[in-house]
């Protein structure tokens, strides 16, 4: 409590006078204020990039598409896919597939190659059994396969999504630390499990699993576990798992998007840099973005050699939110001794 000069004033009875003071109660309400509108101000004004307005409080990923000279972004609730052009202040819905009405739209990819969009769908909290894999061609949005995941019983929650070479794709799923294989025509091929996965033993360093994914063009994944702050090197085809030794913390850690062979742009809060001259056997973060935190990066995505990162949630009042997708730039970081 404020104490004394909050009190009621009395009278020479003892009985209240009046109302209660608005002395410095009002005014330390009043400084707070004034320091959260400047501190949130101050975070926006990092931001840079793209501002646009879009329905819902939540876009989890947006990748570039180079074809279409747009981003597209997935959004959280109404499980669709909007268009954001260089100019334009509002997005456009492109992608409403109904079968996938009531669920959420998380990960998306630009398989180029194929022209298509691969799009993850998982179940509205607190629910957490669906998850599926829609492919949709790019332009026509005609849908080229829906793909259920789960299966009956199992707790899971589809995340994000990379393509090979081959048009093969990987779905993580966070709950189960497991990843999906997908056919081209959308059969599932297999799943892929492994104790290195979860070997970091507790609830809180498992808590959200697998997460980001990204196909290397050598010929693996790298996926990121959120909690645990691992890195993992997969071989799809053998199914081999090793954990990237890496210099620095990836700790909520989220949507990934190779910049080079050799360098690695992870989102989150803070989003990093990650640089590796092995193959990716050993790592080292050497920037960091930390940008509109209170709107919390979820995904990156590369255009014309920038980087630009998604963020989870919007801002507004009104129908429509105000969402970001954020250029960074990475301060350097000292190598780790």
């Amino acid at each position: 409590m404020c104490g004394g000069c909050c009190r009621r004033q009395r009278g020479p009875d003892g009985a209240p006078v009046g109302g209660r003071r608005r002395g410095c109660c009002g005014a330390i309400l009043a400084v707070l204020a004034l320091a959260a509108a400047a501190a949130v101000a101050f975070l926006e004004g990092t931001a840079g990039g793209v501002s646009y307005a879009g329905d819902g409080w939540l876009h989890e990923c947006a990748k570039w598409d180079a074809e279409g000279g747009r981003f597209l972004a997935s959004t959280f609730y109404g499980a669709s896919v909007a268009e954001v052009r260089g100019g334009e202040a509002e997005e456009r819905v492109v992608l409403a597939d109904p079968d996938a009405a009531g669920r959420v739209a998380l990960g998306l990819a630009v398989d180029a190659p194929r022209r298509r969009l691969l799009l993850v769908y998982a179940d509205r909290l607190p629910r957490i059994g669906y998850a599926a894999l829609g492919a949709y061609e790019l332009g026509s949005w005609r849908r080229i396969f829906l793909t259920r995941l789960d299966v009956p019983g199992e707790s899971t929650f589809s995340d994000d999504v990379a393509a090979d070479e081959d048009g093969n794709a990987y779905v993580t799923d966070t709950l189960g630390s497991k990843i999906w294989k997908v056919s081209p025509d959308g059969a599932l091929l297999g799943v892929i499990r492994n104790s290195t996965f979860t070997q970091r033993p507790g609830a809180l360093h498992n808590f959200l699993g697998l997460n980001g994914i990204v196909y290397h063009p050598n010929g693996y994944l790298l996926v990121v576990h959120t909690s645990g702050g691992d890195l993992f090197k997969v071989d799809p085809k053998t199914e081999t798992v090793r954990v990237v030794k890496v210099q620095g913390s990836l700790k909520r850690g989220d949507g990934l998007e190779l910049l080079s062979a050799t360098r690695l742009v992870i989102a989150g809060v803070p989003s990093r840099l990650v640089e590796s001259s092995d193959g990716w056997e050993t790592a080292s973060v050497t920037g960091q973005y930390v940008g509109p935190i209170h709107r919390v990066g979820s995904s990156a995505t590369v255009k014309d050699g920038d980087v630009y990162v998604n963020h989870l949630v919007g801002f507004g009042l009104g129908k429509k939110k105000t969402h970001v997708l954020a250029k960074a730039v990475f301060s350097p970081l000292a190598a780790a001794g």
